[in-house]
């Protein structure tokens, strides 16, 4: 076994204080890496360090483009390590090799967005009400923590770490206990871009010591979490003892809608991408499909026919479209849902069990999956299953079609396939869900926000007002009037 990495801690690089563990490749079990898990002392140390570490290097002071030439050193890093980090997330979480180098391209994208954002972010002189000149301006909230996923880190961790430094914050990271290294190489890059020790600082561990500390420290003025709705919640709560202010991206059930008119290849492409990439292990996962029932047969007819032609496989192959799930706890939860929808009355259409083979049998691999035959009420359609499992629906009536989709607890995303822009326009104001996609479906941008609706979260993420996210707002009323105020001289 390699010996334990260490982590930067409160501008060292160092050995956490807890217990050290392991981490795994999904495609066959064998160690990844070892490390040592952060304890609540750990914390405390790193958010000190980062309140000090603000003020000494006058952090937040520096002007907007320096910030920025640091930024863009940041995205020239990651560019310059691409293949590195690509493989290296390809081993802490299985996805395919194509698929991490496109997270690896959209974190660089996203420090490079967010360094031009900074560059040119302007503070407002308002409309005058009186013999005053007013402004708003924004200042950094301080030290922030981050609490990112399994499932995209990188690009996870840059969503929360470009804005953060661009606003002029110090930021606390606790990455996934099981995906740690890609948070860990990140600060390398920044810190060698630039970035003043002390502030950032990445704690890995579980989130009931680690996460649970960042989000009570009494120094920390914001909380960027992305993960379970039921963990959210719990920080959300926690939050409010302290009227912080929080963005949290949570669960999803997120329906695509194929309309009677849609362009049929386009639809299925668009439907498999949306739930089988990534495995399925996505917020924004298509994993409702809701087909017209006068193409519902023919629709179908192409979708099996898709599905049969994925390929699941070695994550390090670049043939391969689908990889293994992260582990073999999270697999067990996907079969134990596809058992309910059976239980519930759904039939398997394709997939519903582990593919055969040697390649297969040390990782936790299982096969894309459709059923239909279930209603919307049904378990297996209103909870996240977070994997590659497809709940197929025929519609009819435009209304009872909107009240399904919109009959759940969720509300991140959705997707429309249709020719025609008036329903497409229609139906996605209808739609409770902070992102609609028409004839597309999980393409992103850095420019556009992204979060959710209901308990799919609060708060976004990405825009050029993400920097705002991690400022507050602070007015100054400058007095012209020559003479002194009427009110004390009368």
């Amino acid at each position: 076994m390699t010996a334990p990495i260490e982590t930067l801690i409160a501008g060292q690089w160092r050995h956490a204080s807890g217990p050290e563990y392991t981490t795994e490749y999904p495609h066959d079990g064998s160690t990844v890496a070892s490390l040592h898990a952060a304890t609540a002392a750990d914390v405390d140390e790193a958010v000190q360090a980062a309140e000090v570490a603000r003020h000494r290097s006058n952090w937040a002071g520096l002007k907007r483009h320096e910030r920025a030439g640091i930024l863009h050193r940041i995205a020239t890093g990651i560019r310059e390590r691409g293949e590195e980090l690509a493989q290296l997330q390809r081993l802490d979480n299985g996805k395919p090799i194509k698929e991490t180098r496109a997270l690896v391209a959209s974190a660089a994208g996203t420090f490079q967005f967010f360094a031009a954002a900074c560059e040119t972010w302007e503070d407002q002189v308002t409309p005058a009400r009186g013999d005053f000149l007013t402004m708003s301006l924004h200042e950094p909230l301080g030290v922030v923590g981050a609490i990112t996923p399994w499932n995209s880190p990188i690009a996870s961790e840059a969503q929360k770490l470009a804005p953060a430094l661009a606003a002029g914050c110090a930021m606390v990271f606790k990455p996934a206990e099981i995906t740690p290294r890609m948070a860990i190489e990140l600060a390398h890059i920044a810190q060698k871009a630039g970035v003043p020790d002390g502030i950032i600082s990445v704690l890995p561990g579980k989130g009931s010591v680690v996460g649970d500390a960042i989000v009570k420290h009494p120094l920390i003025k914001r909380i960027a979490f992305t993960g379970g709705t039921n963990v959210g919640m719990g920080i959300q709560r926690l939050a409010a003892e302290k009227l912080m202010p929080t963005s949290l991206e949570l669960g999803g059930k997120s329906p695509t809608i194929v309309c009677a008119d849609a362009d049929l290849d386009h639809a299925v492409a668009g439907v498999l991408y949306g739930i089988f990439s990534s495995s399925g292990e996505s917020c924004i996962a298509g994993s409702r499909a809701f087909v017209h029932a006068s193409v519902y047969d023919e629709f179908k007819r192409r979708l099996l026919v898709g599905t049969q032609k994925l390929r699941v496989g070695d994550p390090s192959s670049e043939a391969t479209q689908m990889g293994p799930l992260v582990n073999l706890g999270h697999r067990a939860s996907v079969e134990r849902y596809v058992q309910l929808g059976l239980d519930e009355g759904g039939q398997v259409l394709s997939g519903g069990k582990r593919p055969q083979g040697a390649l297969y049998d040390q990782g936790s691999y299982y096969l894309p999956t459709i059923i239909e035959g279930l209603p919307n009420s049904a378990r297996m359609c209103q909870e996240e299953i977070f994997g590659p499992v497809l709940a197929l629906l025929p519609w009819s009536d435009e209304a009872d079609l909107l009240a399904q989709c919109n009959d759940n607890v969720y509300g991140l995303a959705s997707g429309i396939w249709t020719r025609d822009y008036k329903t497409a326009w229609r139906i996605g104001s209808a739609l409770q869900t902070g992102t609609v996609w028409v004839n597309t479906y999980k393409m992103f941008s850095v420019s556009t926000p992204f979060g959710g609706v209901k308990l799919s979260g609060t708060g976004r993420e990405k825009g050029r007002l993400g920097i705002l996210e991690y400022t507050t707002q602070k007015s100054f009323y400058w007095g012209l009037n020559d003479s002194p105020m009427p009110w004390a001289t009368s």
